[in-house]
């Protein structure tokens, strides 16, 4: 593998840095406390199944943008009506359940940790105003926080990844994109980036196709490599 010349580092944020199914849960354990840990995740996966579908229907064109917000509220009014709750007041808690994500245990420590050789850059599909509170939730600290938003689309849109290559000012092949979902790797990588794989609870692991840069257990692992130099990574210079 020749070595990567880095400059930056962009993560992915929802499933990569932070749990977003556990604060959907949360929200719904509010919602209905009655339920068992199997209705739980039944309403989840109804959650997930929504919000999935029509970010996909809006990448592909079949559906005008709008905000995660609006998406939040749409799937939080499935998981209300499937227990029958009509409390709008109930409904709009659960929506903002999605911006109440803890992180994972070592992302806060992880990100300063990397912060002190690279500039890191967020990049979600959280809109503008959920991906603040989000942030400022979960204590993730950003030298550039990105949303989808302004691309007015959704990843794997090449659109979004744009975002951080011309707020980088950098060539892409000078950009690490961090993520714990092989898709999001791969869209990436289509633009050029360097990727690095990060092994969470949550999300979508390699396949045996998948060729990314650099695999790690986690952000301190992820951390340990470039710092030792491990998969041949190396800051780079002014060429």
């Amino acid at each position: 593998m020749p070595d990567l010349e880095i400059d930056a580092l962009v993560f992915d944020v929802l499933g990569t840095l932070v749990d977003e199914p556990g604060g959907v849960r949360a929200g719904i354990r509010a919602l209905d406390p009655s339920l068992d840990d199997a209705g739980v995740e039944q309403l989840l996966s109804l959650w997930q199944r929504h919000v999935d579908r029509e970010q996909r229907r809006i990448v592909a064109g079949a559906r005008p943008y709008v905000t995660s917000d609006l998406l939040d509220l749409e799937a939080a009014r499935l998981v209300a009506d499937a227990v029958g709750v009509g409390d709008p007041t109930a409904v709009a808690a659960l929506a903002e359940s999605g911006r109440r994500l803890a992180p994972w245990p070592d992302t806060v420590a992880g990100l300063a940790r990397l912060a002190e050789r690279f500039p890191l850059i967020g990049l979600s599909n959280a809109g503008r105003a959920a991906l603040l509170e989000l942030n400022a939730h979960a204590g993730l600290r950003w030298h550039q926080a990105l949303s989808a938003e302004d691309a007015r689309t959704y990843k794997p849109d090449p659109a979004v990844y744009q975002l951080a290559i011309t707020v980088s000012g950098r060539p892409p092949e000078r950009l690490l994109m961090v993520a714990a979902h092989a898709w999001d790797l791969r869209a990436a990588q289509d633009l050029g980036l360097r990727t690095a794989y990060v092994a969470r609870p949550v999300g979508e692991p390699p396949a045996s196709s998948d060729r990314f840069d650099l695999h790690a257990d986690g952000l301190a692992d992820l951390a340990d490599r470039l710092d030792d130099g491990q998969g041949h990574v190396r800051r780079g210079g002014r060429s």
